[in-house]
């Protein structure tokens, strides 16, 4: 067993984790931080998304050991400490860009450091952004037209396909 030190969401943490604990399972199990899913167990789908010392990483791909001393934000800790929703989890919220709500965290992780990256990326952008993320009920349309409201960019012109 190798023990761990990390900031997760502005806490520092220590743990003991067995040598192939995935990020994700610490996260979820020991930090009981169950806002990061699990999908597709294959890296394929983004829903494990969290922000590993301000890069975008799926936690599925993640060795707990390597996160050591690391800086780690997770979705619960994209709001403000008094709850109220970031930019990205409020467009989502009015623009609908959810449904069954699984790919959601991944998905506004996601689009959280797209927009530090690109603070008004066009929508072909943030399509491209979004390929290493799905979704199964929404058609991305709105998912798309969330990032592009927080973005703070006028979204009544965008087209439905």
């Amino acid at each position: 067993m190798a023990q761990v030190q990390m900031t997760v969401n502005g806490q520092q943490i220590e743990a003991g984790v067995e040598a192939n604990c995935l990020l994700v399972e610490l996260l979820r199990e020991d930090l009981k931080l169950t806002g990061t899913h699990v999908g597709c167990d294959t890296s394929q789908c983004g829903a494990c998304v969290v922000h590993v010392n301000g890069l975008a990483v799926k936690a599925c791909t993640m060795l707990a050991v390597e996160a050591d001393g690391a800086e780690i934000t997770t979705i619960e800790g994209i709001a403000a400490p008094d709850g109220t929703l970031s930019c990205v989890q409020q467009a989502f919220q009015d623009h609908h860009g959810l449904q069954c709500g699984f790919c959601t965290p991944g998905m506004v992780m996601t689009a959280t450091k797209l927009l530090e990256q690109i603070p008004q990326p066009t929508e072909a952008e943030i399509r491209h952004h979004l390929e290493g993320n799905i979704c199964r009920c929404t058609g991305y349309h709105n998912i798309v037209k969330a990032i592009l409201a927080a973005s703070g960019q006028d979204v009544s012109d965008l087209s439905a396909a």
